[in-house]
């Protein structure tokens, strides 16, 4: 299967006014979730659908009580961007993978063939 990241993309604006944000802050999120079985197909994510969604929840979450209009438009801007594979794998590589570990620190990495 082609990955096209474009598929999912929108264009982006900025908002008028608080109404016209909070409507574009709700359907990014909508939209997100509604796209969590195709990117779960897209990327081959080893993961529930379920686990898709809440972790896309979370990261709405992490931003929930910002509360300058410019600040959001930036958020929403990074939101159409994440559909690329590098920036949706960011987010849920450590759910995918549990038994990777990281290094304690450098020189145990190196013996261990690591980078």
């Amino acid at each position: 299967m082609t990955i096209n990241p474009t598929y999912l993309a929108q264009r982006t604006r900025s908002s008028v006014n608080w109404n016209d944000t909070k409507f574009r802050v709700l359907k990014s999120y909508r939209e997100w979730l509604r796209a969590s079985p195709e990117i779960q197909t897209m990327y081959s994510l080893n993961m529930p659908v379920s686990a898709i969604r809440t972790k896309i929840r979370q990261e709405f979450e992490k931003h929930r009580y910002v509360s300058q209009m410019s600040v959001i438009d930036v958020l929403l801007y990074q939101s159409h961007a994440e559909f690329q594979l590098s920036h949706v794998m960011k987010y849920f590589r450590p759910e995918e993978d549990p038994g990777a570990r990281l290094p304690r620190n450098f020189v145990s990495g190196f013996l261990e063939g690591r980078n």
